[in-house]
């Protein structure tokens, strides 16, 4: 499924982010908001999660064209964004066991998630 909301990073957070008014817990907090109102669905398992980051508009037209689908490689981190969108989806995250990501240039930010096989486990020794 795939949504159309561009991906925010988890920010760490403090005690006084609860008064303060920190631009990246506002802009954390409006993301998780926006994914629970798109009821943004991830697996426990087996899911892979594809977050298309908007890529800069002082780039050229030619370059914006090269890099679609191309590996983002700059920040955020690929764990951030994770970790950003599965505490947006569940309430504890710690049920999610098996995922995968991966981050890509996109003309706008998206998140799309896809459900696939679960990890198989063979004998542990």
């Amino acid at each position: 499924m795939r949504y159309n909301i561009t991906p925010v990073s988890k920010p760490r957070q403090t005690q006084s982010d609860k008064w303060k008014k920190r631009t990246c817990v506002v802009k954390y907090r409006a993301f998780a908001d926006h994914c629970r109102e798109l009821g943004v669905e991830v697996p426990e398992c087996g899911g892979i999660i594809i977050f298309g980051l908007p890529m800069p508009k002082s780039w050229s037209k030619k370059k914006r064209d090269d890099m679609i689908g191309k590996p983002h490689q700059q920040r955020p981190d690929k764990d951030n964004l994770e970790k950003a969108l599965l505490d947006a989806v569940y309430g504890e995250d710690c049920v999610v066991w098996d995922s995968h990501s991966v981050k890509i240039w996109a003309k706008d930010g998206f998140i799309e998630v896809i459900k696939g096989e679960p990890f198989k486990i063979t004998e542990v020794k």
